[in-house]
């Protein structure tokens, strides 16, 4: 682990940089001291758990392979523990199903290696810039209540537990309830406007959130299906 890299900004964003590799791990603290961030490198899970603990950071990035652990699992920790904190998943694997399992977990992005650095860091910004906004500060749509400061929702008075990604996508159906939504609008909106792989994990989040509405008392087809097209809240 290193020490703090660098200070250019007056307000820096803070950043975790979880890579076991020692080129792949300081090439990526270089890129992103040089954009003006402040980074700190662990590399393992157990460095990465004890400099969260010590000051959480705005953004991690998050290699899979790691010497101690799962690196699933401790992006699920992270998400847990710290639901406002941005996780990028940077890694060498490129199976599909890795992305899905990164993305369910509670990741905001999937960077498969090697990576344009200029690229990475728009995204990354982006990412940055999205979960910086305010948006409404409350949805209400059918039994459905989302508070989007505190990121949370209800069904009825029944609060539901959803990830960051369910979150967003159950707020821009709610945001449109009762209007047409295309795959590709909740891609761009929920994920990332450069995400060129498979749209599966919008399925797999979308089949969540419906058991998680229903298992809380409402009806299991509150988001329908428009085949071919996207998807709708549907209104009582």
């Amino acid at each position: 682990m290193s020490d703090l890299l660098v200070n250019h900004l007056d307000i820096p964003t803070k950043v975790l940089v979880v890579e076991d590799d020692q080129g792949v791990g300081s090439g990526l603290a270089g890129i992103l001291a040089a954009d003006g961030h402040e980074v700190r490198w662990a590399r393992t899970a157990a460095d990465a758990h004890r400099l969260i603990a010590d000051r959480e950071p705005d953004l991690v990035v998050l290699d899979l392979g790691l010497p101690d652990a799962d690196g699933f699992d401790l992006c699920e920790q992270i998400r847990q523990q710290h639901s406002e904190v941005v996780v990028v998943v940077v890694t060498a694997r490129t199976d599909e199903t890795d992305a899905v399992r990164a993305l369910d977990g509670g990741a905001d992005d999937f960077v498969m290696k090697p990576f344009r650095p200029v690229e990475l860091l728009a995204r990354l910004r982006a990412h940055l810039r999205r979960r910086g906004e305010a948006g409404p500060p409350e949805l209400r749509a059918g039994p459905v209540r989302l508070d989007q400061r505190a990121r949370r929702a209800w069904v009825g008075e029944r609060e539901i537990a959803l990830r960051p990604k369910e979150h967003e996508l159950l707020a821009v159906l709610v945001g449109a309830a009762g209007q047409a939504v295309r795959r590709e609008h909740l891609m761009d909106v929920v994920w990332d406007e450069h995400w060129a792989r498979s749209t599966k994990t919008l399925d797999v989040h979308v089949a969540s959130v419906r058991r998680k509405l229903a298992d809380a008392g409402d009806r299991w087809d509150r988001i329908a299906t428009l085949r071919g097209y996207g998807y709708r809240f549907e209104l009582d």
